[in-house]
Formats: structure tokens, sequence, C-alpha cells
């Protein structure tokens, strides 16, 4: 039965008491995680957020209090008052290991029934039952751990960036559509019969208007929203550390965020950052890594032998180049070892990226061995290893398509070589790096119209200006995105703040003047009245826990999130509403019946 605490109070937590505090009284409360019974004395290691603490109760205590302890069950929640004395057999792996609470009294404050999932770290149990009981899984040590730090660098962020003259200013959670990437997630209004707000996919539009209203520093960490086909390490809810500056250009931008990384890594982890970060254009980090978010704690370069490989009689080779595309290669040091079978796994594995195929050379001590060798002469076939410097005993693993299918499958190959070959020898290394120069704009096939590949308000390069309207896919955007191992940590960009050039830019988007007035109305006006210069960055703060925590799972720092099709085990969202709500809204269902 529960007792009431009647005036009781905590006075230490369980993972607080040291040999200094031998002698104190004290009052611990928390929950069972074991209770053992050695010789005539009862043992109850307890624990909260802090750690655990053993607590003893011996033959000086009454019997009524010495039965209580006896019926003491797993995970139930009790209060315990005694003196910290020294443990006879201390346990180092114990922070609170070499004392011990010489229980005076107990009171059982909640009993537990036996919990689906046991409280332990590492637990290994299906996601679905660890996200239906969350609030049992939460109580475990290493998860604890997570939200610990994810505390300490929320609270790091906003001290740096206090520091550093940002106001912390909310925005709008109910706003309006204005659909351009993702989906929105809709809200229906009942004073306005079939109109809908929107949840933000991101405060965009907002912090701007906050620059054109004079708040030159502006912060928040702020939910954010897409309704999108989740993949891995995604959530249709999520936060941002979202910043916004006037008066500055990249470099002023890019240089404050570096400080903040370094001030939460230190502040969190003792990691330094090395300043400055390096910078790679969009353009190189395609070239080489085959991805705008290269993993860069390897090597294994992409190579281009286009121009080595011009001329030979190979029709696979030949036949890209005369269609515009390229011939690119990555030599895997030592991997002429390497089986055929495995190979030929990695030829399956690019054929998911749209590659056709995947040609090898395995220049190995005895002589090349290839299935392409019978199309090179001898001197063509030294000059296509000459160019990517491939040794004896290396492997040339080789893509001829379209630049676009290269590049993926290459990249992809890549990550995936480094997996299957343990390339990336120190797992707790931060390799950081700046991409810069994205492209402004990307052809949409489907819509048959360029799109913006940032947003429609990313600032062009002023040198890129004259392209907007006669070459926009060679136009560069001052957009840059922070990559940490191979993953996009943040990213920003210059705004447009000249009124003109935003019509320009709308324009290319295939905006009319009015659908742009429709759907951006409020910040086409606001830029009427003096904006200033202005940029920002937005921060995937779920992602950055991930990487302070060392997990590399997004539910994990999350405290309650969706699985991977956004639904939520523990409140069972979405679900269906009663109809009197929906008759208040002017709605009526209407569900699509599957084909037979």
């Amino acid at each position: 039965m529960a007792e009431a605490l009647n005036g009781l109070k905590r006075t230490m937590m369980c993972g607080e008491p040291r040999e200094e505090h031998v002698g104190k009284k004290v009052t611990l409360m928390g929950w069972v995680q074991r209770n053992r019974k050695l010789g005539g004395l009862q043992f109850i290691d307890l624990r909260d957020r802090t750690g655990i603490m053993q607590v003893v109760f011996g033959d000086d205590v009454s019997e009524d209090i010495f039965e209580k302890a006896k019926g003491v069950r797993g995970e139930y929640c009790i209060a315990v008052t005694g003196e910290i004395v020294l443990r006879s057999a201390p346990n180092k792996e114990l922070s609170t290991g070499m004392v011990e609470l010489k229980c005076e009294d107990i009171k059982i404050l909640s009993e537990s029934e036996t919990p689906p999932i046991y409280i332990k770290e590492d637990l290994d149990a299906a996601e679905s039952i660890r996200l239906k009981y969350r609030y049992l899984d939460l109580r475990r040590p290493d998860m604890q751990n997570i939200f610990m730090i994810r505390n300490r660098a929320s609270k790091a962020i906003r001290d740096y960036l206090d520091e550093n003259g940002f106001l912390e200013v909310e925005t709008p959670i109910l706003t309006k559509s204005t659909p351009e990437g993702a989906r929105d997630y809709l809200v229906p209004s009942r004073n306005y019969p079939g109109m809908f707000y929107a949840l933000p996919q991101s405060p965009q539009i907002f912090k701007q208007l906050l620059m054109v209203s004079g708040f030159d520093r502006y912060y928040q960490i702020v939910k954010c929203f897409r309704d999108e086909d989740l993949r891995a390490n995604r959530q249709p809810e999520f936060t941002q550390v979202d910043l916004e500056m006037s008066f500055v250009e990249q470099d002023d931008i890019m240089a404050l965020n570096e400080g903040l990384i370094d001030h939460v890594f230190k502040t969190v982890l003792g990691h330094e950052v090395s300043l400055p970060i390096k910078r790679m254009t969009f353009a190189e980090a395609m070239n080489s890594y085959g991805s705008d978010k290269p993993d860069l704690r390897f090597g294994m370069k992409i190579q281009n032998l286009t121009e080595a490989v011009k001329g030979v009689d190979f029709k696979v080779f030949s036949d890209a180049i005369a269609n515009g595309g390229s011939v690119r290669c990555l030599v895997v040091e030592g991997g002429a070892s390497m089986g055929r079978k495995d190979i030929d796994r990695l030829g399956e594995f690019v054929k998911t990226y749209k590659a056709k195929g995947l040609a090898w050379i395995k220049n190995k001590e005895d002589g090349i061995q290839s299935p392409i060798a019978k199309f090179f002469k001898e001197e063509e076939m030294q000059k296509l290893l000459d160019a990517c410097s491939a040794k004896r005993g290396d492997l040339v693993l080789i893509l001829a398509d379209k630049d676009s299918v290269v590049l993926q499958g290459l990249g992809a190959l890549r990550l995936e070589l480094a997996k299957k070959l343990d390339l990336i020898k120190d797992k707790n290394e931060f390799n950081f790096t700046w991409i810069t120069e994205f492209p402004l704009f990307e052809y949409s096939e489907e819509e048959e119209r360029y799109t913006a590949c940032h947003h429609p308000f990313t600032a062009p390069m002023d040198e890129d200006l004259d392209m907007i309207e006669t070459d926009p896919g060679k136009v560069r955007s001052k957009a840059y995105d922070l990559v940490l191992n191979g993953e996009e940590l943040g990213g920003g960009s210059i705004r447009i703040h000249d009124a003109k050039l935003q019509e320009r830019m709308f324009k290319a988007l295939g905006f009319t003047e009015e659908s742009a007035q429709e759907r951006f109305g409020f910040l086409i006006d606001a830029f009427k009245f003096g904006p200033p210069p202005h940029g920002g960055l937005a921060f995937g703060l779920d992602r950055m826990i991930m990487f302070l925590a060392g997990t590399e799972n997004i539910k994990d720092v999350i405290a309650f999130p969706k699985n991977q099709n956004a639904y939520c085990y523990l409140s069972e969202a979405p679900n269906i509403v009663d109809a009197n709500q929906l008759e208040d809204l002017g709605i009526a269902i209407s569900v699509k019946k599957e084909e037979e």
C-alpha cells in the first residue's frame, strides 16, 4: 500500500554520497533496481537519475522495517532514511561504491507491476515495445544520460548566443501554408470554415521579418514539422537551433557558428574543435566524394578517368563520354585480394543508385585481372592505372554514366566500403567541414521547371547574377552547410534583401507576380520598408545531440518520438476523433477504399 510523504524531504540524490559524507544522516528517494538477501542482511540498490546507492538493512532495525524491506520488488518507488557508512566490500564500478546507506526507516511510496522491459543500460528490446512504454525506457540510466547531455547542450547554446547579443524570440506555430519543398502539416480552423493553418517547416519567413523589425540578432530553439516520407534518423517533428543576423556577410555567420559549435562541444564533452573549420565547395565535394555531406574521416576520393580512357574501344565507356557523362573510379588500397562474390555484391549495390553496372580491375602482383581487360591495349590499361595512381595490390572500381549517376553511385559505394573494410579507425573523431557555393536552382523533371535548392530567399553569388535568367542551372548561391562525419549538422544562407532581386528569383522559379504575392505577400510587402542585409543558419539540435551522446538513432535523443511511419505507440496517435469535433470544423471524412 502506498504511503504518503507526510513532510519527509529528500536531502540527497542517490548518486551523490561519497566518503566525505560518512556519518551524515540523509533521506534518499528513487526506484528499486534490485533487492537481495545476504546472510542476515537485506540489500536494496536504489536508483534515481544521478546513479545507484546501496541501502542495507541489518538486525539493528525493527522487525517491521526489515519485513517491509524484504517485500520490496523491482521498480517500487521508495524513500529511505539512514546514515552514510563505509562499505566493507567497496564496488569500484559505482561512483557511490565506497559507501552505503545504513537504513533506519523505509516508506513505500508506490508499488510496481513487473515492467514489460528491463530497466538497464544497453537494452535489447523491440523498438515498438520501447516506444509503447517510453516512460519506462526513459528510466534507464543510459537514456537519462542522453537527456542530461541534451540539457547541457541547450544551456550552452543559450549561454553562448546570449553572450553574443542574441535575443530569443518565439515565432508562430499556427501559420500560413507556403508549399515549396516538403508537405505541410495542416490544421483546420473552426473560426474560418474551409480554411487551414500550417505547422511551420521552419521559422524562415518570420525570422526574416524580425530582421526587418530591427531585431538584428535573433535565435530560438524551436519545433519544426514536415509531412514527408520518413527515412532513417528523420522525424515528423524535430528541433532546430534557429538564428538570424543583420548587417553581416557569409564569413561573419560562419565564424560565429564555429564559435558556437566549439563552445557546445567543449562544454559538454571537453572536446576542442579545431578552428577555423575547413571549407569545401559543393562542386569539390561532389566530384571528390559524390556527396554534399562528405565523410572526411577516411580517404578514397573519387577520381576522374574520362581523359585517360578516351579512345579506348570499350562501348560502355565511350558511350558515356559521348553522351556528356564521365568515367570515374574509386581505388581500394590492398583491395585486389577481395573475392569475386564480394565484388559482385558491390555491383548489385550500385545498381540501387541507377548505375547499370560496376567495372573493376585488380592490379595484382602477378598482373592485371579484370573482365574489361580484353578491351584495353597494354599501354591503355597502364594509362588508366597511372591516372588513378593504383599500385600493385589495389582494386579499381569504375562507373561510367551521366555525372549524376556516377557521382551518386560512387559516393554511396565509398561509404559502403568504409563499413565493410572498417576504414574509420577512430570512432570518436569529430571531422567538421563547411560546404559552400551550393547551386541556387535545380531542375525538376516532374514539374518541368527550376526549383530552389535551398529556399526562394537564398541570395545568389554576386558574380552569377547575370545568369539567373539566361543559365539558372549554373548560378551558385551564398548557402553553406556545416557537415560532421558525413551528416549535415546545420545549414543556412545569406538572404535576398533587395526587392527587385527577389522578384527576379520568383520569376526564375516560375512564380507569377500574383502567385508570389499569394504565397509570400507579407514578406514581399515588408521588403518595401528598408530591409537590412541579413542571413542565418539552423542547426538540427536532435542530430547534434546524437553526436554528443554517441548514439546513431535519432529516436534515442527525443523524449517521445514517432516510429518510422510517424506513429506514436505510446499515445496511439494519429487516431480518429469525435464526430462532433469534425462537425465543428465542417469536415467530412472520405476514406479511400483499396482497389480489389
